[in-house]
């Protein structure tokens, strides 16, 4: 696999979102599978359709198989995505229980973790991989759905986030690893021309679902300590803002006896738009720059800097990102439920 290979699969990726989402949005409204403004947490002028997380993972499938040959790691996170994808769909159409989906998403954990492609967490006792790493990708699959609660919010933050990963896979030789990242993200960048506000289309939960245990894989595969003893933290990092707002959301709604998956505007980038006037562009924005940060901090602890600058830069980060969700921890809102 030759590494000049990875940029064209990234343009490809984003050139094909951009021909799938206008076709992927006319069969959602010619089929009627929209998302109809509630007056509550739903609060978008006209109903908006789904189907976006269709056309982003058809773009990445499809880049992919034009330009690499799938191995086991490809293969598995295909299928895993495919399978989060299909159990999103379903419930886009609003017929799935929560348990029934944390069902469909446990198969698709399982597949990823007997296909092999989960093989880093070197620093982790043999016996302990499996749960952790199961543990691991219910978390990001559901924190990436939990954050599309905003035009363009999870699918950029996801770009980010596919890019970071790219470049670290990169540095490593990783070029299988390198390929998806940045497949995905093309995929993602393309289909945010879409999504952007006032979004014309919706990621929806087969969306979210699939880019996030795609990139909750792509941390678990990737050899973040090749270079730095403290570059296993760097996924934590890279994925702070799915990962704060998923903790967030939690603890809010347990102090408040809501079940975690009752929907409610919890949300840390929800608190920051209301500080920020109501301005969606500036909320997202201000939630992409804390994602970039991240990001940055994340690359540079895993590929650039030594093990103690890494730490140090870490601490102060998270330290940062905890201050300013104490801070939102306090802005009411309006609408509960």
């Amino acid at each position: 696999m030759s590494a000049a290979l990875i940029p064209l699969a990234f343009v490809l990726a984003l050139l094909l979102a951009l021909y799938f989402t206008p076709l992927a949005r006319e069969a959602a409204l010619r089929f009627g599978i929209v998302d109809r403004p509630d007056g509550r947490l739903k609060q978008q002028a006209t109903p908006v359709p789904y189907l976006g997380g269709l056309a982003v993972f058809l773009a990445y499938l499809v880049a992919l198989g034009m330009v690499f040959a799938f191995d086991t790691l490809l293969l598995g996170l295909l299928l895993a995505g495919t399978l989060t994808l299909l159990v999103g769909l379903v419930d886009d159409f609003g017929v799935l229980t929560p348990a029934a989906k944390l069902a469909g998403q446990a198969v698709a954990v399982f597949v990823l973790l007997r296909s092999g492609a989960v093989i880093e967490l070197t620093q982790v006792p043999q016996g302990l991989r499996w749960p952790l790493a199961g543990l691991w990708l219910f978390g990001i699959c559901n924190a990436f759905n939990l954050l599309d609660v905003m035009d363009g919010l999870a699918a950029g933050v996801g770009t980010v986030t596919a890019v970071a990963f790219g470049v670290v896979a990169l540095s490593t030789g990783e070029y299988p690893e390198a390929a998806a990242s940045f497949a995905l993200a093309g995929a993602l960048a393309g289909f945010l021309v879409f999504n952007f506000q006032p979004a014309r289309i919706y990621l929806g939960d087969a969306g979210s679902l699939a880019v996030g245990i795609t990139l909750g894989a792509l941390a678990l595969a990737i050899r973040w300590s090749e270079r730095s003893a403290a570059g296993f933290l760097a996924p934590l990092a890279i994925l702070a803002v799915p990962l704060a707002d998923t903790a967030f959301v939690s603890v809010l709604r347990a102090r408040a006896g809501r079940p975690f998956w009752h929907g409610s505007p919890d949300h840390f980038p929800l608190r920051l738009h209301r500080l920020l006037d109501g301005s969606v562009r500036r909320t997202v924005s201000a939630v992409f720059g804390l994602s970039v940060l991240g990001a940055m901090v994340g690359v540079g602890t895993a590929a650039l800097w030594p093990w103690e600058a890494g730490l140090w830069t870490l601490g102060g980060y998270g330290l940062g990102f905890v201050v300013l969700l104490v801070v939102l921890a306090r802005v009411r809102m309006e609408t509960q439920p």
